[in-house]
């Protein structure tokens, strides 16, 4: 008969020993979640006041009042969030298949000029964005008297403009995760008659589905969010998405009315949880292979 054991007492510390071996990590962590919960209780505490203004809402949750959502109907808030959702759903859903496309080709075949095209892709990740804006307006332009659709102030011309600018970091990223993918799989898949359709639909994408979720999730969140170059593409009220019609609100500080800008913001972080919570669980496995492998 085994006797239990029984774990000897640990010596208890003193209050200046647990502040340094395990106190500063809880105190960082309290300042860490106070300095990103203030920002958020600010605007939900704006977007339920009436006629709140920037320095009229420090006093937190003084007023609780639903009728600046109300207000949301008697604009064009809601056309620019279905603008907004639409351009980051395709958006989002053309990334995945055109990077993990790419990524297959680059891990799994060699052919001439492989070495020099990855490293032609890692190159023009360094440049910002920003240095293409002008390039981009010039681009559209011109393609407005030739392709109307994909010229300037067309939807699908921002969506390609996302679908480019994202390709490279977002082909890399899931370059290191399919050499993850043994290569056996596709020589025994291929042994029993499959395509290279079928390999490719069939086994690697079923396998590789935590990367696609990121890049997915990822492309979603930056498109949705950009401002800058949906202000450079888009011109008419109608074609704007949910942040270039909201920056018009808050154009004058002066008349801008807050309250429905900060409900509009509320609203608007509503998608984007929704789909971080559904991805969650594929979020750190697709993010750490893809990062390690290579």
């Amino acid at each position: 008969m085994s006797k239990a054991k029984t774990l000897a007492p640990q010596p208890k510390l003193s209050w200046g020993q647990w502040f340094k071996e395990l106190g500063w990590r809880h105190l960082i962590g309290v300042l860490v979640i106070i300095y990103c919960a203030v920002p958020l209780a600010y605007v939900l505490s704006a977007s339920l006041k009436k006629n709140a203004n920037l320095t009229g809402s420090n006093k937190l949750f003084q007023e609780v009042s639903f009728a600046n959502y109300a207000r949301l109907s008697e604009t064009d808030y809601w056309h620019w969030i279905l603008n907004s959702l639409f351009i980051s759903s395709f958006t989002a859903v053309g990334t995945v298949l055109m990077a993990s496309a790419a990524a297959y080709a680059f891990s799994r075949y060699r052919f001439r000029g492989r070495e020099a095209t990855l490293t032609f892709l890692l190159l023009v990740q360094m440049f910002p964005q920003m240095l293409a804006f002008v390039a981009l307006f010039l681009l559209l332009l011109a393609l407005k008297d030739v392709f109307p659709v994909l010229g300037l102030n067309s939807q699908i011309g921002l969506i390609c403009v996302y679908l480019g600018g994202a390709l490279g970091s977002n082909t890399f990223l899931m370059y290191g995760f399919f050499k993850t993918v043994p290569k056996e799989l596709d020589e025994a898949a291929r042994i029993d008659g499959a395509s290279h359709a079928q390999i490719f639909w069939g086994i690697i994408m079923r396998l590789v589905t935590p990367v696609l979720a990121v890049v997915g999730l990822l492309s979603f969140i930056s498109s949705f969010g950009d401002f800058v170059i949906a202000k450079v593409v888009l011109q008419t009220p109608d074609k704007f998405t949910l942040a270039v019609g909201m920056y018009n609100w808050a154009a004058d500080s002066r008349t801008a009315p807050w309250g429905l800008f900060a409900a509009g913001a509320v609203v608007a972080a509503v998608p984007v949880i929704i789909l971080f919570q559904f991805l969650q669980r594929y979020i750190v496995s697709g993010l750490t292979a893809g990062g390690v492998k290579g």
